[in-house]
């Protein structure tokens, strides 16, 4: 099995190298109003993690991706077979914790990082405000659990917001419902309960954290918390309502990354 197919892999534009990952449930289209903007000066790199989108379901191991170790694994190989230049990494939820893993892994594959609505944790903890009880996400656990579906019907339009752009909300809940529910399940146990807090002083790479005014995922709170942990890092609000600004705010989602790239 090759690695491109495995993950889909599709290289768009040229230039240095952008890597795209996507969020829980989705797939390398929810990049589709901001990579081709960076591909008049980068080669685009899209994926869909293994068990999302396009990618090989045969490739998909509950006991790799028991922990977010097993994605991370598949980036520096993704980026390995594609590339020897390091790459800048735009990773979206759960997929900036992928990002961050990757760079340790493998630090000279990468440029810098730049998270979009990122957590490396979601439970309270202490002064730690994550955003949920740990009752919370296990609540949230069984009912994705017992019906995924539902679960994803009613999730979508939170996790988006964008109370003016229903359509994103539907498009969401449809990319939801394409996951393969046991996969997914899997996959929503691992990001919802992973802690990454303690890796976070470890990243070396320069690194860009957009995070949305109001987002019921990920708070401004673990925004500032990140931003203080990590060595070398800007924090960017982008005014806006839910978890996706690169689907419902993608100008200012890019102006801040172009901002950001400039000065590295």
């Amino acid at each position: 099995m090759s690695v491109l197919n495995r993950n889909n892999v599709k290289l768009v534009g040229s230039g240095p190298p952008m890597l795209f990952l996507h969020g829980f449930g989705c797939d390398q289209n929810m990049w589709r109003l901001m990579a081709p903007h960076f591909s008049e000066s980068f080669t685009c790199i899209l994926v869909d993690l293994v068990g999302s989108g396009g990618s090989d379901l045969s490739a998909y191991s509950p006991a790799k991706y028991a922990t977010l170790d097993g994605y991370a694994a598949d980036v520096c190989e993704v980026l390995a077979e594609v590339t020897t230049a390091p790459a800048i990494c735009v990773g979206h939820s759960v997929s900036a914790m992928i990002g961050l893993l990757a760079n340790l892994r493998c630090p000279d594959a990468f440029l810098a990082q730049v998270m979009v609505g990122p957590s490396p944790c979601y439970i309270n903890d202490g002064d730690y405000v994550g955003g949920f009880e740990r009752e919370d996400i296990e609540g949230l656990l069984e009912t994705l659990e017992s019906n995924y579906l539902g679960w994803s019907s009613n999730m979508a339009p939170a996790i988006m917001g964008a109370p003016d752009q229903p359509e994103l909300a539907r498009e969401l809940t449809s990319s939801f419902c394409r996951t393969d529910p046991e996969i997914a399940k899997q996959f929503a146990r691992v990001t919802f309960l992973s802690d990454l807090r303690s890796e976070l002083p470890k990243l070396q790479a320069p690194t860009l954290i957009l995070q949305c005014s109001e987002d019921v995922i990920a708070p401004r709170s673990v925004g500032e918390y990140m931003q203080k942990r990590i060595p070398d890092c800007t924090l960017r609000i982008i005014e806006n309502v839910g978890h996706c600004p690169h689907l419902s705010a993608p100008s200012a989602s890019t102006a801040a990354m172009e901002q950001f790239i400039a000065r590295l």
